[in-house]
């Protein structure tokens, strides 16, 4: 029965997965569909694809900060039944009333609120102190980025927005601070850079390609090639007629929208393959089943630390990431219009140069929030983008009343989540013993 359940889990995993791809497929497509440079069709194609290709960017980061929301020794598997249930239920409702809210927070209201219902607060890990350099985890961080990845996203958005409006002048100092920026930009990702007696577990024999095909070295290889495609653009745009810069923007808009699909999946497929993590290391736990006595495809292990203090890298078998990135993408690939229609035109009016920058400035902010293993909120990131893109017209370009609107949403999806997962614990609870 345990065994069985564990397989229900992960099932209805990848269901919530699917799911979570076409109810934020209007994240990463919306603006490029509003402005008609792909047609509909064209745009999930495109946004599925580099869903997909997250899996070979991203590592686990935000997966192994999901899977600990709760402290799976004290839980079993209903609890995560109930979660993902709950998650699911949310989904499917605002997707029906067009409401874009946040798959991500739903995931984790609902894990939280069924291990609440099972083992009172205690069994969720609200704040925990990071390491040397690195952030704090817990549920209250991840409530606490509601507010401040939207606002980072609406931040980056509104500097891109003024930075190409300068750059439209015939002036040498925009072209002045432009050089300056590639210059600061080249030497800070440079020191992000792992080199080859850097990596753990090289890939190739090869020095150079181990260390451009590295996971971590991709991701900023990609924020260097974004804001160096943008720097070119400035660069030359005083020189373009509106036609001519227009057309150039369009063209961007292909690469800011990959770029933030990237970050979706490699955010949205992670917190899907921690609940599947935890689920695994829950089943372990309570059934009393060693993990050599299970086959190796289920052999996972989140990281923790030794008797001594050392760290022990976490253990996920290929298939879960290869699963998740999949289901993701074959969502997106199913679409989300009614989603789409809220975030392409009723926020503010989104033309090729508010796609380019809302869209950059989303991709940036959820590589930047990867990178902290911070789990967040793609719908909310992109929606405070596209808000300060359209901040650079003037406060009435944006319509605050629909904006009003989706923060009450996103304010109300972990606390509902979270009371409709422990319902449902209870109620599973009666038939699963």
């Amino acid at each position: 029965m345990t065994l069985t359940l564990l397989f229900v889990i992960i099932g209805l995993a990848l269901v919530f997965d699917y799911i979570n791809g076409f109810h934020d497929a209007a994240n990463a497509i919306a603006t490029i569909v509003a402005t008609k440079v792909l047609s509909p069709f064209q745009a999930v194609v495109w946004a599925a694809f580099f869903n997909f290709l997250a899996y070979w960017v991203f590592g686990f980061g935000v997966a192994d900060t999901v899977a600990k929301t709760a402290n799976t020794m004290e839980i079993n598997l209903t609890v995560i039944l109930a979660g993902v249930i709950a998650a699911i239920i949310w989904n499917l409702f605002t997707w029906w009333f067009g409401i874009p809210s946040s798959s991500s927070h739903t995931l984790i209201g609902g894990f939280a609120g069924a291990a609440i219902a099972h083992a009172g607060l205690s069994a969720v890990n609200w704040y925990k102190e990071g390491k040397a350099g690195e952030m704090p985890t817990g549920v209250l961080v991840i409530i606490g980025f509601i507010v401040i990845a939207p606002f980072i996203g609406a931040i980056i958005s509104y500097f891109i927005s003024i930075w190409l409006l300068h750059s439209s002048k015939k002036s040498i100092w925009p072209k002045v601070f432009t050089l300056t920026l590639m210059a600061i930009t080249a030497w800070y990702i440079y020191n992000q850079m792992l080199f080859y007696n850097e990596i753990r577990h090289p890939r190739f024999e090869s020095h150079f390609l181990s260390v451009m095909f590295e996971s971590h070295n991709i991701k900023w290889l990609l924020v260097f090639f974004i804001v160096f495609s943008i720097s070119f653009f400035c660069l030359i745009f005083s020189s373009l007629n509106q036609t001519q810069s227009t057309a150039w923007l369009r063209k961007m808009q292909l690469l800011s929208s990959a770029s933030f699909s990237l970050g979706h999946g490699g955010n949205d497929s992670q917190k899907v393959m921690g609940i599947i993590a935890a689920a695994v290391v829950v089943y372990i736990h309570t059934s009393g089943v060693s993990m050599d006595a299970l086959p190796s495809w289920l052999h996972v292990a989140l990281p923790s630390k030794g008797p001594n203090g050392e760290e022990i890298a976490g253990q996920m078998p290929s298939w879960i990431p290869l699963a998740c990135y999949s289901a993701i993408a074959a969502g997106t690939l199913s679409g989300g219009w009614k989603i789409v229609k809220t975030m392409g035109s009723k926020i503010t009016k989104v033309t090729p140069f508010e796609g380019v920058t809302a869209e950059t400035a989303g991709a940036l902010t959820l590589y930047f929030t990867e990178h902290l293993k911070i789990p967040v909120s793609t719908t909310h990131t992109i929606t405070g983008s596209i808000i300060g893109s359209g901040l650079t017209k003037g406060v009435s370009a944006v319509k605050w009343g629909v904006t009003v609107k989706l923060i009450w949403a996103w304010v109300l999806t972990i606390p509902v989540s979270a009371a409709l997962a422990a319902l449902i614990y209870y109620l599973l609870s009666v038939f699963i013993k």
